[in-house]
């Protein structure tokens, strides 16, 4: 709590008191602590959520106005759904899916705004959070996983992979990719005794990535990995720091290999492996197989202007559409189907054109947008509109750039008066 009323810097906008500092600061923290636990409904998530979205609105929340854009497609994205579901109001897990996507909607507005305001102090706690919900997650799975839990099997596994607090491996594997990138910024640039710590971290949220089995996690995590270090490199202000990172990143791949070759000589991890590294799934191949699916929806969406509403999916096809870009066609129409990537991309497109901005946040910044991006592909194989942390990292982006936006202002009104 100490740390939470001093640390970190205040934009210019914020002029609370320390003790609404410490609070509002404390809540970012919990907030990004109980997004690990989501085996239950609601969620522990939900209510910390709502509890905070409250406390920052009774204290202090502006919406800046470079926001608005963000606020508009949320609308129109969510306006598209709802116009679709009309019909189906009669069945309840749709009105739920519906009222699901208004309280992401929601959730992205309140991670903008909060984060577009004492930004640094802010982030560093959403940090801390993520990466100690995280490491509950990944000891959850591992134990789960190697039954170090008398009867928790049911609880944490799920087929035979890891999924610790959350209710799908697939889930726990992809939320735990932005607090490992958090840890592994920690090993190849802090001091060596934090360093230390943050391998540990690092390597027991690696060991619960790869015990959940799901090829999308293992490789969102060595591409983010490797797509956050290029840019750490390339936004290094020393060759110190830059072959510093060279050299740990080298380090921890030869120990990811190490880490896996253990596994490897379990047999049941081994089978499992070798079963879920295949490219020849069945679910994935034919006609109406993940990619067949993707072809014959989209030349579906093309004859629906109003789409066939939320979770109808499967009434057509063997399973869902497993790509979110065309759930949202489906789901909400051409209105949706527009908004949904047009709300993705720019994201993507504006968080390119900060990456080398200046700012006293640019290393959470580089961690969040590696993160966003991996999912952002992901969401072409699987379906993300419901997960919490994906719209948690679009809302902290859209707060990151707006506070981007007005550091550059306020530097370049100083270096001119100066």
């Amino acid at each position: 709590m100490a740390y939470a009323a001093t640390a970190g810097e205040m934009n210019a906008a914020v002029r609370a008191a320390p003790g609404v500092l410490a609070l509002q600061r404390a809540l970012v923290w919990l907030v990004g602590a109980s997004g690990a636990i989501v085996f239950i409904e609601p969620s522990p998530y939900e209510i910390v959520t709502l509890l905070a979205t409250v406390t920052f609105f009774a204290t202090g929340l502006r919406l800046r106005l470079a926001l608005m854009p963000l606020l508009l497609m949320l609308v129109l994205l969510n306006v598209g759904y709802t116009i679709s579901a009309i019909p189906l109001c009669d069945q309840p897990e749709v009105v739920s899916w519906i009222a699901t996507s208004w309280y992401m909607a929601v959730t992205v507005v309140f991670f903008a705004t909060i984060t577009s305001e004492d930004t640094a102090a802010r982030l560093d706690m959403l940090r801390r959070g993520l990466v100690v919900g995280a490491m509950i997650a990944s000891l959850s799975a591992v134990a789960g996983y190697f039954h170090l839990i008398p009867g928790g099997d049911d609880l944490l596994t799920l087929y035979g992979r890891a999924r610790g607090t959350f209710k799908d491996p697939n889930v726990l594997g992809a939320f735990l990719i932005l607090p490992a990138l958090f840890a592994l910024q920690s090993v190849v640039s802090d001091k060596p005794a934090k360093a230390f710590r943050k391998v540990i971290a690092f390597g027991i949220m690696s060991l619960a990535i790869l015990l959940a089995f799901s090829r999308a996690a293992w490789g969102g995590l060595a591409l983010t990995s490797a797509f956050m270090l290029a840019l750490m490199v390339l936004t290094s202000r020393t060759n110190a720091q830059r072959s510093r990172i060279v050299v740990m990143a080298i380090v921890a791949a030869v120990l990811g290999v190490a880490l896996i070759a253990v596994l490897l000589s379990f047999d049941s991890t081994a089978e499992m492996f070798k079963q879920r590294a295949s490219f020849d799934q069945s679910y994935d191949e034919g006609r109406f197989g993940r990619f067949g699916r993707h072809i014959l929806g989209a030349e579906m969406a093309l004859d629906l202007p109003f789409g066939i509403g939320p979770l109808q999916f499967h009434r057509f096809f063997p399973e869902d559409t497993h790509n979110s870009y065309l759930n949202a066609f489906m789901s909400g129409g051409w209105l949706s189907g527009v908004c949904y990537p047009a709300l993705v991309f720019t994201t993507v497109i504006t968080g390119f054109r900060h990456i080398f901005v200046r700012v006293p946040w640019q290393r959470a910044y580089l961690a969040v947008f590696s993160a966003f991006v991996g999912t952002v592909g992901e969401s072409f194989v699987i379906d993300t509109d419901h997960w919490r942390h994906f719209w948690m990292m679009l809302g902290a982006m859209w707060g990151m750039i707006a506070a981007a936006q007005v550091y550059k202002t306020r530097a370049g009104d100083e270096a001119s008066s100066a």
